[in-house]
């Protein structure tokens, strides 16, 4: 967590207690994920599971394999028949988290990605149907998204037990907070913690990105031309604000599937159309069309009838974050320990570097290729 925020974390856990559903509302880089992270640490892995829908919302079936595979909490039997019934096994599953013994908390980000299937068979009215069936469910259930007005729009004829919760903006004494955990004494508090407050609306990721900036200042910070140096065409506060942007347009229909395809070509490539189309568990035509668009926008390429990522670096970026729960540092070195080996010939010093970043096998590690 960028900035510890006890009070919030203490009116999350009274929603849970009470019954009802707390819903987390803030815009880009607001904090949501860090504190679902903070309250899966404050409940226990036997108590609480964070799940990511932005990353595990791609097809019904991929979906509940990946929710399933990350989960600690419950298990899945059986292969769901079409995508209307993996949804159905998905709830099952949540529902069946605490069936016997001590509720259990699911702790889902961006959990309005479940409108990624609303375009397959059966599941036009997924979000709505969604919403009813964790209201009805034992399971304690808390919730977030960046997305305020949908949240409102869908929750207008929802059950009474959500309860929204809007993440203020931090102030200036929760930037000065932040800044001792990050720099120690090296950044006065007072005025300049008031100022990076304003200047980026008490935004948790762009307080941390500004107040990192003010940390290599010398000889005293100044956060406004830290700012103006940081919305340089390759600064980082332009990057943070250009994923925001994209990330909104990019809310289009078949989506999830493309994303889907992006995730099958992750764990295994190349691949003929045939396997892809065979593994989306889709029509060849269908699967075509899919495989077009991504390479209208350069995402994948075809060398002799087979498909693979343009760049491997996305293909490494997916095989990372493309799943509902945060890489470990063991997944992230093993990870990147097994793309530099795929760089290199077998016989080239580097190699020889490589394998040195790949950890051991242990048994628990999830792996997803």
């Amino acid at each position: 967590m960028i900035a510890p925020r006890p009070l919030l974390e203490r009116r999350i856990i009274a929603s849970l207690d009470d019954g009802r559903i707390p819903v987390l509302l803030g815009g880009c880089g607001a904090g949501r994920t860090s504190l679902l992270l903070g309250l899966e640490a404050r409940l226990g892995p036997a108590g609480g599971q964070y799940l990511d829908f932005a990353a595990a919302a791609t097809t019904p079936e991929q979906c509940l394999r990946a929710v399933a595979d990350a989960s600690r909490i419950g298990r899945v039997d059986g292969a769901p028949a079409s995508a209307k019934a993996a949804v159905a096994m998905l709830l099952d599953f949540f529902d069946g988290a605490s069936a016997a013994g001590a509720p259990k908390t699911f702790l889902i980000d961006e959990f309005l990605d479940v409108r990624t299937f609303e375009n397959f068979p059966g599941l036009r009215h997924v979000q709505r149907d969604f919403i009813h069936r964790v209201a009805a469910s034992p399971t304690r259930f808390a919730l977030a998204s960046r997305f305020t007005s949908r949240v409102h729009r869908l929750l207008r004829d929802a059950p009474a037990r959500f309860e929204v919760i809007h993440i203020p903006p931090l102030d200036g004494a929760e930037v000065a907070e932040a800044a001792r955990l990050l720099l120690g004494e090296r950044l006065p508090a007072g005025d300049v913690a008031a100022l990076v407050a304003n200047l980026v609306q008490g935004r948790a990721a762009c307080v941390h990105l500004l107040i990192e900036a003010l940390g290599g200042m010398e000889p005293a910070p100044d956060p406004v031309a830290a700012l103006a140096a940081m919305f340089a065409p390759g600064g980082r506060m332009t990057a943070r604000c250009r994923e925001s942007y994209d990330l909104r347009l990019s809310r289009a229909r078949g989506f999830g599937a493309l994303r889907a395809i992006l995730g099958v070509l992750a764990e295994a490539e190349p691949l003929t159309l045939t396997e892809i189309a065979h593994a989306l568990h889709r029509t060849p035509g269908s699967t075509k069309d899919y495989l077009s668009w991504l390479e209208d926008v350069d995402l994948i390429a075809v060398r002799r009838k087979r498909y693979v990522f343009e760049d491997p670096l996305l293909r490494l970026y997916v095989r990372l974050h493309g799943r509902p729960v945060p890489p470990t540092d063991d997944d992230i070195v093993r990870e990147v320990g097994r793309y530099a080996r795929g760089l290199f010939p077998a016989t080239s010093p580097a190699a020889a570097l490589a394998p040195e970043l790949a950890p051991p096998d242990r048994s628990g590690i999830i792996e997803i290729d």
